[in-house]
């Protein structure tokens, strides 16, 4: 370990930069550009300075100029506790809380540890060229999942063995004949891992599940759930204590409530919806002002903390909805039943009124337990036709919430709230699941006015919140009323730089600083609206903003603009809105609900699950895509160019909005060649670029059901 030196104010201003982005490789451009050193003089004295803090073992530079800190000059232990990240290729990556670079580890050194898994690994020694650690898996510490899926097969008499699915699954599974479940070969199956002490053997696994034929659609379906850690099917104790919960409401919890049976309120929701979590109500007050009301189901008075309900939303965290089905995170009687509020039918609510002044601000709220009787189960088709002109007994009621929602996302713009739009594929599929055609859901107001609702009181609870601890006087001490926000930090700087490499070529200046801005986003966005690139572009920014994620310690909500921001309006889909209901009523009533530390984790957890989820609806349109197109070889369709690598091109068809790929071996009029600073492949004899955005014909040549992968050709040679 080399003795610390001391450093300069520029060596220092250098290091804690690039300890602001520890994943990051800055170019030398970027750094001068970011510290504000201009011209030839600031060059040579960057210059100097990286070349001191080389020395110092500080930083590390590439031969390109790409400066990142110095994991050996950081580095205080040899041993690192992190989780095991798989790649296609067998090799594993250690992700460390606390080290810049992640620790590379070969296939044959990682052990009995799997993909997912919370390891105990040693570095080393430094990769030669590019610095990077390399090391070895010591310790399993925790499994990482517990469910895995694959198929059966039986190589051999009374010999079973599984072949997993994921790609990152590096090993088979085998499988005594006592543990298949029913199972048989060539069947898809759930499975968990029963054993695994020696690296020289084959892991033990016990089937959980069978799908049945690995290439029907509800096995296609049910693996894809199995691979992000969820089951469709409640535990039968959960089940009969969802089904002992009465849909009548006593006469003293209608006496306790303020009863709001009588006032117009109604449901905007999808057609094939069923979950109705939330309700509106508006009106003009006397002075001007608007009175919304969000009303949202009380689910935390039908499920008591700690119970069997209770534990099984906590540990499923969110819904997930795949393309032909919704797996709930509450058992349909509650989901779709008691809970939802279903039109002409007493529901409890738990409500937040809010007073809002023609110009958008928050004049006053409350948060109370309320009984609605919903006089209207709006659609969002239904309720745009009505804001155009189509006549309606609640048609003024509609134009007032329309005015009121125009005013709140004009604010929401003008004070930083980033303006994403991407394209969202619907399918339609046959009876036996098979999509038949794919439609691009349109984006209308009638969204935009839920939303706008929804936002607002996320909001104005987590300011209520903030207003409790100021009233105590105890804003720092992290037990005085904790809470559960939804943060949003800021976006990844690298992908940043990659965004503005890619549209620099297009004429787009996109200004990466150190700390970028809502405005600078959006302006980018501007730029490219309407263009072949705006939906690329506003899915590589999407990639760069850093996930939302649940946390007690507010940092505020970078991609809304929101300083305070909670999720509240959604408790029958995700959990973290049950516990902000809990805490809003024990707060209410002077009590504690949980702790700090216990905020701490359980929202660690239900990130994680909603990470899942995201996966998993994700793959389920991919695999949609997928048997669309393998219904459609040799059929041409127009694209976008949506990524270039020295591998080939991605594109995404126009019309269908599915995304595939055109290998670089498969570009025959010239040897194509990938020029890494202009994002472009080039050809080497007539220089035809292929880049970003650019627009070209493609055939569908081959598609792979289980990678769920397309491949495409140009059209045009």
């Amino acid at each position: 370990m080399a003795k610390k030196k001391r450093l300069t104010s520029l060596e220092k201003e250098i290091i804690q930069l690039l300890k602001s982005y520890p994943d990051a490789s800055i170019p030398a451009p970027v750094l001068q550009e970011a510290l504000g050193l201009h011209g030839k003089k600031g060059s040579k004295k960057l210059k100097h300075t990286l070349h001191n803090l080389r020395n110092k073992d500080q930083i590390r530079m590439t031969k390109g100029n790409l400066i990142s800190i110095n994991e050996v000059y950081v580095d205080e232990e040899k041993y690192y506790e992190g989780v095991l990240d798989v790649n296609k290729y067998g090799d594993g990556y250690v992700v460390t809380e606390g080290r810049a670079q992640d620790i590379k580890v070969p296939s044959r050194y990682l052990g009995t540890a799997l993909d997912g898994d919370l390891v105990k690994a040693v570095v080393t020694h430094y990769h030669r060229k590019s610095g990077k650690p390399v090391g070895r898996v010591e310790e399993v510490i925790k499994r990482g999942k517990t469910l895995f899926v694959g198929t059966l097969t039986s190589p051999s008499k009374n010999t079973y063995l599984i072949h997993p699915d994921t790609q990152s699954s590096r090993t088979d599974f085998f499988v005594e004949p006592s543990a298949l479940n029913g199972a048989k070969p060539g069947n898809k199956v759930t499975f968990r891992l029963v054993q695994w002490e020696d690296a020289r053997g084959l892991p033990e696994a016990q089937i959980v599940q069978n799908l049945g034929d690995s290439k029907s659609n509800e096995a296609k379906i049910l693996s894809i759930l199995a691979e992000s850690q969820f089951e469709s099917a409640f535990p039968s104790e959960v089940e009969s204590f969802a089904d002992r919960i009465s849909d009548q409401i006593p006469g003293d919890e209608l006496n306790r409530r303020k009863d709001l049976r009588d006032e117009v309120t109604f449901t905007i929701d999808p057609v094939d919806a069923k979950d109705f979590d939330d309700a509106i109500s508006i009106q003009v007050l006397d002075n001007g002002n608007y009175y919304l009301g969000v009303h949202i189901a009380d689910v935390t008075h039908y499920m008591p903390r700690g119970s069997a309900l209770d534990e099984e939303a906590l540990h499923r965290g969110t819904s997930v909805y795949l393309v032909d089905r919704t797996i709930p995170m509450l058992p349909e009687r509650l989901s779709n039943g008691v809970c939802s509020l279903r039109p002409n039918e007493d529901k409890l609510t738990y409500s937040c009124f809010m007073e809002i002044s023609p110009r958008g601000k928050l004049v006053d709220y409350s948060v109370e337990e309320v009984i609605i009787n919903s006089k209207q189960r709006f659609v969002y088709d239904e309720v745009q036709e009505i804001l155009d002109g189509k006549d309606h007994q609640l048609k003024s009621t509609l134009k007032t919430a329309e005015k009121l929602a125009k005013v709140l996302l004009d604010n929401r713009f003008n004070d930083g709230s980033i303006n994403f739009e991407t394209p969202e594929p619907r399918f339609v599929l046959d009876d036996n699941g098979k999509p038949v055609d794919v439609i691009i859901k349109k984006r209308l107001f009638a969204h935009r006015l839920v939303e706008e609702f929804m936002l607002m009181a996320n909001k104005t609870v987590a300011r209520h919140i903030d207003n409790l601890r100021k009233q105590t006087g105890e804003e720092k001490n992290e037990n005085n009323h904790p809470f559960l926000y939804r943060i949003h930090d800021q976006p990844d700087l690298e992908k940043l730089f990659n965004i503005r490499e890619n549209v620099k070529p297009l004429g787009i200046d996109f200004d990466v600083k150190k700390r970028v801005t809502a405005s600078d986003i959006n302006s980018l966005l501007s730029s490219v609206e309407g263009t072949s690139m705006e939906s690329i572009i506003n899915d590589l920014t999407l990639r760069a903003m850093s996930k939302a994620v649940y946390s007690p310690k507010n940092i505020g909500h970078f991609g809304l603009g929101f300083s305070h921001y909670a999720h509240f309006t959604s408790p029958i889909r995700r959990y973290p809105d049950v516990i902000v209901h809990r805490l809003l009523k024990r707060y209410s009533s002077g009590g504690q609900e949980y702790t700090f530390t216990e905020l701490k984790e359980v929202g660690e957890h239900c990130s994680e699950k909603e990470r899942y989820a995201v996966e998993a609806e994700r793959e389920s349109v991919k695999l949609k895509q997928v048997e669309f197109l393998t219904e459609r070889l040799g059929e041409t369709f127009e694209g976008v160019i949506s990524g270039v690598t020295e591998n080939g091109l991605y594109v995404i068809l126009n019309d269908v909005y599915c995304e595939g790929m055109v290998h670089v071996s498969d570009l025959k009029d010239d040897y194509y060649i990938y020029n890494s600073q202009r994002h472009c492949l080039i050809g080497r004899s007539k220089g035809k670029q292929y880049r970003l955005g650019g627009e070209v014909s493609v055939t569908v040549v081959k598609t792979d059901l289980e990678k769920r992968q397309i491949d495409l050709t140009i059209s045009e040679q």
